[in-house]
């Protein structure tokens, strides 16, 4: 039976890239399995946009005792993104006075969240981790984690995720934003304060990135132009369902916050322009992965990545017709690549 424990670390004084500094921070994180008496099998996984801490539900077939990542043998941490809404420090915090952040929750960018992470691995006292590994906004997460301190890594695999995003991807995380910020039940963020909720800009903008998430093809092959109703396509309904299983667990201005975070992802900010100087310091032993039909984050701009990054590279490209979301159900693909890569 896999060791399981949940927990909350408090940070004093941190100060974010904007220049906002926290009183408290506090980081939620759960851990899985037991930490050697070298202090040397531990794994940070880093969740993508919505995800959470729960990482043997989130990505069941992949962590877990016996899995490629092996409860059973490493101890693996995952903890809630700063800025998000599963227990670390987010918009629905309580400010000084009293009441939620709301509106004066500070803008985070992908390193203000990997030091943070940083100060959780000083806390816990682990020297250095085996592997930090994410998908998606993890996956920017884990190599911005590694290029603050790379004596910190052993190994670090990058699924699913650019050196920095493009004006596609801002695009996309534009209309995102807007379809929040337009409901008017929205109130620039504060609408804990006056008892509301912005379900419909919340849920449209979950609809908008799922069509980033998964492939045209797929959608296609799933659902053609099949109606539930004459004014109704399955598809349509497909989407609805999305929406409303977000809109039952995650909050509107964590969606906002986090977003801009992974819309403004660029590992050139304060190093270099030039990529490979930019990635010169980050870990020597790295996995990058990429799906073949991702439509989010394309194949040829995660092999931009691993191009430039220095030492031992591997760039693992998955079969999927899925999209984007191949990272997350294409278990067995993503599992062997990640067993060969952790037990080299």
């Amino acid at each position: 039976m896999t060791t399981q424990s949940t927990s909350v670390e408090r940070i004093l004084g941190f100060v974010t890239e904007s220049g906002h500094t926290f009183g408290t921070v506090e980081v939620a994180y759960e851990t899985f399995g037991t930490l050697n008496t070298e202090r040397s099998n531990a794994i940070l996984v880093e969740h993508a946009l919505t995800g959470d801490t729960s990482v043997t539900e989130w990505w069941a077939g992949i962590v877990g005792p016996g899995q490629a990542i092996d409860t059973e043998k490493y101890f693996v941490v995952c903890a809630n993104s700063l800025g998000g809404c599963s227990g670390t420090t987010g918009p629905q915090s309580v400010y000084d006075d009293g009441l939620p952040y709301g509106s004066r929750f500070p803008q985070v960018t992908i390193r203000d969240m990997a030091r943070l992470e940083h100060n959780l691995t000083q806390i816990l006292g682990i020297d250095s981790w085996h592997a930090v590994i994410g998908g998606s906004m993890g996956g920017a997460r884990a190599l911005e984690f590694a290029l603050l301190d790379k004596r910190k890594v052993k190994k670090c695999a990058i699924i699913a995720a650019p050196a920095f995003c493009e004006a596609d991807q801002i695009a996309w995380a534009m209309m995102q934003e807007r379809a929040i910020e337009l409901d008017p039940d929205y109130y620039s963020g504060d609408y804990t304060a006056v008892g509301a909720f912005p379900a419909q800009g919340l849920g449209l903008a979950r609809q908008i990135a799922h069509l980033t998430y998964r492939n045209d093809v797929d959608l296609n092959n799933r659902f053609s132009r099949r109606r539930r109703s004459p004014d109704y396509y399955e598809v349509t309904s497909y989407l609805d369902h999305q929406a409303k299983k977000l809109t039952a667990r995650f909050d509107p201005h964590s969606y906002v916050v986090l977003t801009r975070a992974l819309r403004d992802h660029d590992v050139r900010i304060g190093r270099s322009h030039d990529l490979t100087t930019a990635l010169a310091d980050a870990c020597v032993d790295n996995l990058v992965v990429s799906v073949s039909s991702d439509r989010l984050f394309p194949p040829a701009q995660v092999e931009l990545l691993a191009q430039n990054l220095p030492g031992d590279v591997t760039h693992h490209v998955i079969d999927s017709g899925i999209g984007h979301d191949g990272f997350l159900t294409e278990t067995e693909a993503v599992s062997t690549a990640l067993k060969d890569f952790l037990d080299t």
